[in-house]
């Protein structure tokens, strides 16, 4: 039986990596100015975003 949990499981890795990007492009678009400092001066001192 497939179900939207096991179609994430059987679709390939672009597709399921196009999925999350729209899922935190939807998370960050409802955050507040101050929230999304606090989210890349996260990302920036692991190491994700270059200055």
């Amino acid at each position: 039986m497939t179900n939207r949990y096991t179609r994430r499981l059987d679709g390939d890795d672009e597709m399921r990596r196009r999925e999350l990007i729209d899922k935190i492009e939807r998370a960050l678009s409802q955050r507040s100015v101050a929230e999304l400092e606090a989210i890349s001066y996260d990302l920036f001192t692991k190491g994700y975003l270059e200055d």
